[in-house]
């Protein structure tokens, strides 16, 4: 059984939308390259038809990992979100207990993280530990660096 892909409708929309790119406008670019190295002769020594098999191999493998991400998509609507407890969908401000720092997390499907962005997964470390605490609990989070101390200062609609 396949595992369910969580992800918000921006986050299914992002997906479908490189699926297409994909699709549509990259493989036609690949096979307009692969076409024109054949076109130069000898593929033995041909660079240019080497890198672009090799390209048009990723664009498939990407395409096929995408469609099998979709196929198994579980979209959460943002808009029901339970704003009573920490959930999928919404975003939570929380406070570092240890450097005193405010800290707002989107709490997003794995597919969907990126730390760099403020989402966080549903499966990572702190996301687990906040699911389901409501305004005022304080978790403990397990991490390499040691046990880290979260308080939830509020929870809101992601956006």
């Amino acid at each position: 059984m396949d595992k369910k892909n969580i992800l918000t409708y921006e986050g299914l929309k992002k997906l479908e939308d490189e699926l297409e790119n994909l699709k549509v406008v990259k493989r036609k670019e690949v096979s307009q390259k692969i076409k024109e190295a054949r076109e130069q002769g000898d593929l033995s020594e041909n660079a240019e038809y080497d890198a672009a098999k090799d390209e048009q191999r990723d664009i498939e493998a990407r395409i096929e990992e995408l469609e099998k991400i979709l196929k198994n998509a579980e979209v959460v609507v943002e808009e029901e979100a339970d704003l009573d407890k920490v959930s999928i969908g919404c975003s939570v401000k929380i406070l570092d207990c240890e450097f005193d720092e405010e800290l707002t997390y989107k709490i997003v499907g794995s597919t969907e993280a990126n730390s760099l962005k403020g989402k966080i997964s549903n499966e990572s470390p702190v996301g687990k530990a906040l699911l389901g605490k409501k305004v005022g609990d304080t978790v403990t989070v397990e991490t390499q660096a040691g046990e880290l101390e979260y308080k939830v200062l509020s929870i809101h609609r992601a956006g």
